[in-house]
């Protein structure tokens, strides 16, 4: 679940299926709305919980869509099913650093773990988790 931009606003129809496109909005599952845009950097930022879809994924997005990377990074969304561009696909024109963040700590977190290391020793994280009531895991220890 994320908001981020979008190539509407818009209505296609694609398969002989009306389709509504929507600009920046809050995408997800299970309630919606789902356009078809995709936001690489919540793909990335689940390394470290499941490398073996994000790393095959990292480089479909590189080989399929190299124009969605800069040095920069990624920019923050892509809708492949959107087809009133000229290339048939949109890519958002937006690099955020609010979605960069997560990337690079996920990536470090999945190298090493050392940020994770340095929240388990943070009281405030763990008396916010405790008082939110998260229990079990490393905050049983």
């Amino acid at each position: 679940m994320s908001a981020s931009d979008g190539p509407g606003p818009a209505i296609e129809k694609i398969e002989g299926r009306v389709r509504q496109f929507y600009d920046y909005i809050n995408r997800g599952i299970p309630d919606g709305p789902d356009d078809g845009t995709l936001a690489p950097w919540a793909v990335i930022a689940s390394l470290p919980f499941a490398p073996e879809i994000v790393l095959p994924s990292i480089r479909y997005f590189d080989e399929t869509f190299p124009e969605m990377t800069s040095k920069y990074g990624f920019k923050c969304s892509f809708n492949p099913t959107f087809s009133t561009t000229s290339s048939g696909k949109w890519i958002s024109k937006g690099y955020y650093g609010l979605d960069q963040g997560p990337i690079v700590l996920m990536i470090e977190n999945y190298r090493s773990g050392f940020l994770w290391q340095l929240m388990r020793r943070c009281p405030y994280i763990i008396d916010g988790l405790r008082r939110a009531g998260f229990t079990g895991g490393w905050l049983s220890d």
